[in-house]
């Protein structure tokens, strides 16, 4: 009987070694025998492992063929991060207490094991980026280029921040950001009674920004775009890309980094929709997936039903099955939970 031995192949060398394998009366290959005459069966290991075991093993053997046939040239380059970051962790906690951990809180028996199945999510997470990014529709390209996509901008700000320390009470750090946001709105008022708005714009981030790096140089920050200098500055863009060229902000625009007024100088020409297309086809498939987590799921069983995949066991297949459904419900349970 032709089981699916798969993943017991490499159990069955372990524990029967080279030599002959002894068999029960009917045939049955064994893996433990006793002095009685008792065995334990191939059949009986199987049964036992597929009961308990066997999904997630076989899942893992089968997402390792299809990944490694569908990402075929990503392979080297996934085997060679998971190596390196083994050996960083090996590096940073020791073999020993790296084994430990992995065993303790992660459940795997070796770093070898820990290894692969880095490997294996690395190739998976390729999947995934690309399910997400299959879902993206050229309405929503078009509409993201429309509203979100800008032509670098010249900008200078000037930064104001709160003075407040962590021994103040609730009362006290409120008190000292309403201050900080009175100045912003004290340097609007100049900048409006101003003749020469730009001039005295340097002149005000010179001797009042606290953005050390670049108060000297008028609080130029050069050309900027979305992500330019991280998600920090992410919110004066948009602001500065609502005014015209030579305009300064009249409202205080509020980042995580404190204050500011800033100053648009110009703006270049955005690059076209084709030229921009897939990377925001990127942008919109990894919203989708950060969005609902049950993608991840889909993306890989799709991927699975792409290649044909038949697990003929029918218990195991039933095991799958209630897998993929419960991990889904799980995920919409939680979703639910964080939502109250």
């Amino acid at each position: 009987m032709k089981k699916k031995i798969v993943i017991l192949g490499a159990c069955t060398m372990l524990l029967c070694g080279c030599g002959k394998i002894p068999t029960l009366s009917n045939g049955e290959e064994a893996v433990v025998k006793f002095e009685n005459g008792d065995m334990i069966s191939v059949n009986d290991l199987y049964n036992d492992i597929k009961d308990n075991y066997a999904l997630q093993s076989l899942l893992q053997m089968i997402d390792k063929k299809i990944l490694e046939t569908e990402y075929a040239s990503e392979v080297e380059s996934k085997k060679e991060v998971a190596e390196s970051t083994v050996k960083a962790m090996k590096e940073t906690y020791g073999e020993e207490q790296f084994l430990q951990m992995l065993q303790s809180y992660y459940g795997y028996s070796s770093i070898e094991a820990y290894q692969k199945s880095y490997y294996i999510g690395a190739l998976q997470n390729l999947a995934i980026v690309d399910y997400g990014k299959s879902l993206v529709t050229d309405k929503e390209i078009k509409k993201y280029y429309d509203e979100s996509v800008f032509g670098d901008i010249l900008v200078s700000h000037i930064l104001i921040t709160a003075d407040t320390t962590s021994s103040m009470s609730t009362e006290e750090k409120t008190e000292a950001e309403n201050k900080a946001k009175d100045q912003v709105k004290s340097i609007i008022d100049e900048l409006k009674k101003s003749d020469n708005k730009k001039e005295k714009f340097k002149e005000l981030a010179k001797n009042l920004s606290k953005d050390e790096s670049t108060k000297e140089n008028g609080g130029s920050l050069g050309y900027i775009n979305i992500g330019t200098l991280g998600s920090s500055y992410d919110e004066i863009v948009k602001s500065a890309n609502s005014l015209k060229d030579g305009e300064f902000s009249t409202e205080v625009i509020t980042t995580e980094l404190g204050y500011h007024v800033i100053l648009r100088e110009e703006q270049k020409e955005k690059a076209s929709l084709e030229d921009t297309k897939e990377s925001i086809r990127s942008t919109l498939g990894e919203k989708k997936i950060s969005a609902d987590s049950t993608l991840s799921v889909t993306a890989l069983t799709e991927l699975r039903k792409k290649y044909g995949m038949d697990i003929v066991d029918s218990e195991i297949q039933k095991q799958y099955g209630n897998y993929i459904s419960n991990t889904i419900a799980n995920i919409e349970a939680s979703k639910n939970d964080s939502s109250k």
